[in-house]
């Protein structure tokens, strides 16, 4: 019955093919900040309307979404798209494609369900702001996963990885005051709050030296002065602090704390700084899944290339998905070497090339929704590990 049902999953997603690039680019053409997704939301919920899903629109959030199938007993899996884009520069993370691959996979598995080729239930999940805002932590405290046994998505990238180092991220802003004063005729009554910020960079660039080659830090001085002729009394920086897990991150953050205090002492300047309630967590791969993911997509003609050291892939709110059930986020190649985030991948993310790969990446995970879901012993695995995992870590 698996087999059959992997067929049908695969001819129906031929079949929609059109109409699958048709949604993604309707996504691409509209490119919609987070928590703003009005139109993709709108867009992708009729379109899983459409097709005999029950669909809860502005579900938990205004621009999120739940889509249902069940057809008997068995687990509860779950497909994430995403559909947020970036300021200025629209979908150079190609959420277009993430979208168009969990609907592609979805409309799949229902398939396989409505033709009593398999048992179970099916969820859809739509995540508004990936890109900074933590639209799935939001979910998450919302209750949206607590019936839940596993979730999945992919993400286009620069290359095929199963297991690529999603790091753990924690934001903050760092702001400093100190006394106006004109810089040439009495810069000594002044408390130059400029000069906190640049020391505040200039230790986090000596703290580099000393970092793992896993961990990241990146800031910018976001406010840094009115005019040259006037010693600024009010600076700040943007700060992001990442590392491949909780532990690590933590001790980041302290050293990077003694680099923003120390700043403001060493210029005399009052120093504040404020974390952002949503951090992320890095992404808990369960290797059961991505297994199953990585033998589709193989099958497929794709090629993994697992680097022979852990290489960060930025960071995603899936991290928090995956520390509350098990879960996978692989990437696909889209056909170009450029990264997400740059206009390169954005322009390519519209076209032809890149829906061969998203297909390809949509079948491999109906294929591992459908063993999930008739195989209770994988089912079984996939929770054993998590459980092991969160116990004593995952598997580096």
């Amino acid at each position: 019955m698996a087999a059959a049902a992997k067929d049908l999953a695969a001819s129906y997603i031929d079949s929609e093919r059109e109409k699958l690039k048709d949604l993604s680019l309707a996504l691409w053409n509209n490119p919609e900040v987070g928590f703003e997704e009005h139109k993709a939301h709108q867009t992708v919920t009729d379109f899983f309307e459409e097709r005999g899903f029950t669909v809860q629109r502005e579900y938990r959030l205004p621009t999120a979404f739940r889509a249902e199938f069940t057809n008997g007993a068995g687990p509860n899996i779950c497909i994430i798209c995403e559909y947020d884009a970036l300021p200025e520069i629209g979908h150079a993370c190609g959420h277009n494609l993430i979208c168009e691959a969990g609907v592609a996979a979805s409309i799949a598995v229902k398939a396989a369900l409505a033709a009593n080729l398999i048992t179970g239930k099916l969820t859809v999940l739509g995540t508004p702001a990936e890109e900074g805002g933590g639209g799935k932590i939001d979910l998450i405290n919302a209750g949206a996963f607590d019936d839940i046994d596993c979730a999945m998505m992919v993400h286009p990238f620069g290359g095929n990885f199963i297991y690529i180092s999603w790091l753990a991220i924690q934001r903050l802003t760092v702001t400093y005051r100190g006394k106006s004063a004109h810089a040439a005729a009495a810069p000594w009554d002044g408390r130059n709050a400029l000069d906190a910020a640049v020391a505040c960079y200039n230790n986090m660039s000596l703290l580099r030296q000393q970092m793992k080659p896993t961990c990241r830090i990146h800031a910018i001085i976001s406010k840094g002065g009115v005019k040259p002729n006037i010693i600024p009394d009010e600076t700040k920086l943007e700060i992001y602090i990442r590392a491949p897990n909780q532990t690590e991150l933590i001790l980041l953050q302290q050293r990077v704390e003694h680099c923003i205090v120390g700043a403001g002492k060493a210029t005399g300047c009052e120093t504040n700084f404020v974390y952002e309630p949503k951090g992320y967590a890095s992404v808990n791969h369960n290797r059961t899944m991505g297994g199953l993911y990585q033998k589709y997509a193989e099958e497929q003609g794709i090629n993994f290339i697992e680097p022979l050291e852990k290489l960060p892939g930025g960071s995603t709110d899936m991290g928090n998905v995956s520390q509350v059930v098990p879960s996978i986020h692989p990437t696909f190649y889209i056909g170009i070497d450029a990264q997400i985030h740059t206009v390169a991948f954005r322009d390519h993310a519209a076209g032809d090339e890149a829906q061969t790969y998203t297909i390809k990446a949509a079948k491999s995970m109906a294929f591992s929704t459908i063993d999930l879901l008739s195989q209770p012993q994988l089912m079984a695995a996939v929770k054993e590990e998590f459980t092991r995992s969160m116990q004593v870590g995952p598997v580096e």
